[in-house]
């Protein structure tokens, strides 16, 4: 999963960026919201962090801009804690509000909050046939035995799992697995899937579309 995160003090960006990739989100970090909704136009996100005391244009101006076009998940971050701001940010179509200063924990799990809620979920855990998902403890089980896997294993699985039977461009998991500036091996995909395959003792639950992508089979599953 891809987080846009917005935050023009570099202390709080930086250690929310770090606590974020560490809970296994590809993370991309601006400062302007100029240049956010800039990227927001090019790029395939799945969440918006965002601070409304940006230092170009106002958060509410952004959100504003992102909810002309977009009903992709946005979590605002701020230090206005009057409850008239908090009224206004959610009338405006903030999915959730996180008042500055707050603890790393409880931002994660409010992240994971909106993101179910924009799928229609109301459990952590994601379960499909043998298949079961806990996000919040990174936990994955396969015809009830635990399977260990890596950061970006559980970022692709999980993703798969959330649009089941639907054909996942290439280029959309890779974009959502990698942020900015990271390296991506040309076949870094495929070895993913492989291990995933291996992992789950199941070459069919995820489905190789030639030319396009991957598919997770919920019959198998």
């Amino acid at each position: 999963m891809r987080v846009l995160l917005v935050e023009d003090d570099p202390l709080l960006g930086d250690g929310v960026k770090t606590a974020l990739i560490r809970a296994g989100y590809a993370v991309d970090w601006l400062s302007r919201g100029v240049d956010a909704l800039a990227a927001l136009k090019t790029e395939d996100f799945s969440v918006v962090i965002l601070d409304l005391g940006l230092p170009d244009i106002d958060g509410l101006e952004v959100l504003a801009e992102i909810r002309r076009h977009s009903r992709l998940p946005v979590l605002i971050l701020t230090a206005r804690d009057a409850v008239e701001e908090r009224i206004r940010g959610l009338d405006a179509g903030a999915d959730d509000y996180v008042l500055k200063p707050f603890d790393l924990q409880e931002l994660l799990a409010r992240l994971r909050v909106v993101t179910r809620r924009s799928e229609g979920r109301a459990s952590q855990e994601l379960i499909l046939g043998g298949l079961a998902i806990d996000e919040a403890q990174h936990r994955v089980s396969w015809q009830g035995q635990e399977v260990i896997l890596g950061r970006r294993e559980f970022a692709l699985l999980l993703e798969l799992a959330r649009h089941p039977d639907k054909v996942l461009p290439r280029s959309r998991l890779e974009s959502l697995l990698y942020g900015w500036g990271e390296e991506v091996a040309s076949n870094a995909l495929e070895v993913h899937v492989h291990h995933l395959r291996r992992k789950l003792d199941n070459k069919k639950l995820i489905a190789t579309v030639r030319g396009i992508g991957y598919r997770l089979d919920s019959r198998v599953a």
